[in-house]
């Protein structure tokens, strides 16, 4: 099968899910689900795998046993590259648009430490940042919802590249409203060049931080 856009239902469908979070609503329109979101995605996982690897679609059901929050269903579709060396590409539809991300998402401890060495050394972060700078032209941006709030130990306050240090997950993201492109074949095009871009992003991080040594470890 073709992608040739994503379903203009899919973005109503979650709007509608996001108000009927309930296994009723989902059975009842299940096959809407199938039609508007699976079968494009499996479209699009096919001919993103040709040139990205093996791409996984996240399932559409909520992990609710340890959560206050019981919704049952996730409000989004998920896809995402799982390469050995740990660097992850995303995609990520919903109702409000399209987002785009990428690198290494909750990196363990010694990863972490690697990174920030490479923040608080003059001779290194130039790279790193013009790495950031060449992302950000294409319209991407460093993920820092979830940064510290103080200083990781170590490093004071007033560091001139506090910013960096206080990252705790090392990604990048692109996120778009929802426009008529989403739906027609220029999207495989937007979703290529945008991955390719965050390869960039990808191969500083495998190439400078590296994958954990310590699989169990975490921030």
């Amino acid at each position: 099968m073709t992608f040739t856009g994503f379903d203009p239902d899919a973005p109503a469908f979650y709007a509608e899910l996001e108000q009927h979070n309930t296994k009723e609503w989902w059975l009842a329109n299940k096959q809407r689900y199938d039609e508007a979101v699976r079968a494009p995605a499996d479209a699009l996982i096919e001919q993103l795998g040709a040139e990205f690897g093996p791409v996984k679609i996240f399932r559409p059901y909520r992990d609710v046993r340890f959560s206050a929050d019981k919704r049952p269903y996730k409000d989004h579709l998920g896809l995402v590259t799982t390469p050995a060396d740990g660097s992850a590409l995303y995609l990520q539809l919903s109702q409000t648009g399209l987002m785009l991300a990428g690198g290494y998402h909750r990196p363990a401890t010694d990863q972490l430490k690697r990174f920030r060495a490479i923040v608080d050394d003059n001779r290194l972060v130039g790279d790193l940042e013009a790495t950031i700078e060449e992302v950000g032209e294409a319209g991407f941006e460093v993920f820092d919802e979830d940064a510290l709030t103080t200083a990781p130990r170590g490093f004071t306050a007033d560091h001139p590249k506090i910013a960096l240090l206080r990252l705790r997950n090392l990604a990048i993201r692109r996120v778009h409203a929802i426009e008529p492109w989403m739906f027609g074949p220029e999207s495989l095009d937007r979703i290529r060049e945008g991955w390719r871009t965050i390869g960039i992003w990808n191969d500083w991080l495998v190439e400078n931080v590296g994958p954990t040594v310590s699989p169990a470890q975490r921030r």
